[in-house]
C-alpha cells in the first residue's frame, strides 16, 4: 500500500473502469478503490441459476455514436437485445414507447391521423395555458400525450420513481420518453442497442486489467491515506460528500432491489413490465433471463422499490430540478478548481447520464489528461 500511483479512481464502475482502461494503455498506473464487495458499479451483473442478473436494475446499452459502440465491443460481443418494455395498469397491457400500439389499445384508432386528432383533443379538454410552455411535467405530459396516457401511464409511476407529484416535476423529465406514429415498440431510437454476452461484469473486468483493484474500501475512511498514494484522483462518488457537504446536500433518489428465483421457466413473459399504478409501491418488474435469450426451468425475477435518498443509502439517481441545479453550481466551483481531481459519472457529475454517455465522458476526460 506504500506504492506509489499516477491515478487514484474512486469507484469501479464504468466511468471509473474506461478511464482506467485508457490510462492503463497508456503506460499510467491506477489504484481503484471501491467501497462495494465488487466491481462495475450500477452494471454490475451476477450469475444465478445460469441467468446474469443485473443486480442494480435493468441496463440495456444504446448509442448513436459509432465510436462508444466499436469500444464497447471490442470488450464484449453484444447480442441483439431490443428494448420493448410492457407498461401494466391494473389489469391492462400497453406498448411502450407510446406508440401506434399504444393508442389503438387505449382508444381503438388504426391511424395516425386518428391518434393525433384524439391527443389534440385531450389536450384541449384539460384546458393547458394556451401559448405557454409548460411549467411542469404534468402539463408538458399532457402536451405531449393526452391526458388518458398522462394520468394510465405516466403520473404514478413518476410519481413513485422521484417522489414528487407531477406538478412538483419539472417538465423536462418527460423529454426522455419517446412518443412516435408507427407500430414501432422499440424503446429507443439509437442506431446500435444490446446487451453484452456474459454479462456487464466480464466487460468491467477487462477494462480493469492491467489496475490494482481493492475493494470494500470506502474512500472517506481513510481519506489522507488513499489521496496521498496517486499524484491524482479521479472521483466518481457524489461531488458534494467529497466537499463535505459544504453548501448543502444535494438530492439524490435510492432503490431497493427485491429478488426471487422462480420455479417456472417464464414469470412474465418480458424483461421488463412497468407497474404505473401508484398504489404499487415498485415501479418494475424484471425478469433477467429475457435479457440474453436464456434457456432453463427455472427464472430470476427482481422488484424495483424507489426510496427517498439519505446520507448512508445508496444513491442512483441526481434529482436535475432548478434547486439541486444552483447548489450543485456551487460545487462545480469548486472543482474547476482543483488541478489535481477529476469528477466523473452520475454522481461526480451530477448529471442523469445514461451507459454510453458515461463512456463517451471517460473517453474525453481520459484524452484531456492524456494532452496534458
Amino acid at each position: 500500500m506504500s506504492e506509489k500511483y499516477d491515478f487514484l479512481i474512486v469507484g469501479a464502475g464504468l466511468f471509473g473502469a474506461v478511464f482506467a482502461h485508457e490510462m492503463t494503455a497508456a503506460g499510467k498506473s491506477c489504484l481503484v478503490i471501491d467501497k462495494r464487495d465488487h466491481i462495475g458499479g450500477n452494471i454490475y451483473t451476477e450469475n444465478i441459476e445460469g441467468i446474469n442478473v443485473h443486480r442494480y436494475g435493468a441496463h440495456i446499452f444504446h448509442t448513436s455514436n459509432k465510436k462508444v459502440w466499436d469500444y464497447m465491443n471490442s470488450f464484449a460481443e453484444f447480442n441483439r437485445y431490443t428494448n420493448s418494455p410492457i407498461a401494466r395498469y391494473k389489469d391492462e397491457l400497453y406498448n411502450l414507447p407510446f406508440n401506434m400500439n399504444t393508442f389503438h389499445a387505449l382508444w381503438g384508432v388504426t391511424t395516425p391521423e386518428e391518434a393525433r386528432a384524439e391527443i389534440e383533443r385531450q389536450k384541449k379538454e384539460a384546458k393547458l395555458p394556451d401559448g405557454k410552455e409548460s411549467t411542469n411535467m404534468a402539463e408538458a405530459a399532457i402536451q405531449l400525450v393526452g391526458k388518458d396516457i398522462f394520468e394510465k401511464l405516466v403520473k404514478g409511476y413518476t410519481e413513485k420513481q422521484w417522489g414528487k407529484s407531477a406538478e412538483e416535476l419539472p417538465p423536462f423529465i418527460i423529454k426522455r420518453l419517446p412518443v412516435r406514429f408507427t407500430y414501432d415498440n422499440n424503446y429507443f431510437n439509437d442506431s446500435y442497442q444490446g446487451i453484452p454476452v456474459g454479462g456487464y461484469t466480464n466487460i468491467i473486468e477487462k477494462m480493469l486489467e492491467g489496475s490494482k483493484v481493492i475493494l470494500s474500501a470506502d474512500f472517506f475512511d481513510d481519506r489522507e491515506k488513499y489521496a496521498s498514494m496517486a499524484e491524482k484522483i479521479v472521483f466518481t462518488g457524489m461531488i458534494d460528500e467529497y466537499y463535505d457537504y459544504c453548501f448543502g446536500e444535494l438530492e439524490y433518489r435510492s432503490l431497493k432491489f427485491e429478488d426471487k428465483i422462480l420455479d417456472t421457466d417464464n414469470f412474465q413473459g418480458n424483461a421488463v413490465v412497468n407497474y404505473t399504478e401508484y398504489e404499487i409501491p415498485y415501479t418494475r418488474i424484471i425478469e433477467h433471463k429475457h435479457f440474453e435469450f436464456a434457456d432453463g426451468d427455472r427464472t430470476v425475477i427482481t422488484y424495483e422499490y424507489p426510496q427517498a435518498w439519505k446520507r448512508g443509502d445508496e444513491p442512483y439517481y441526481p434529482v436535475n430540478d432548478n434547486r439541486n441545479g444552483k447548489l450543485y453550481g456551487k460545487y462545480r466551483e469548486l472543482a474547476d478548481k482543483e488541478d489535481k481531481v477529476i469528477f466523473g459519472g452520475r454522481l461526480g457529475e451530477y448529471r442523469y447520464y445514461d451507459m454510453h454517455q458515461v463512456v463517451a465522458a471517460a473517453l474525453d476526460a481520459a484524452e484531456r489528461e492524456l494532452k496534458g
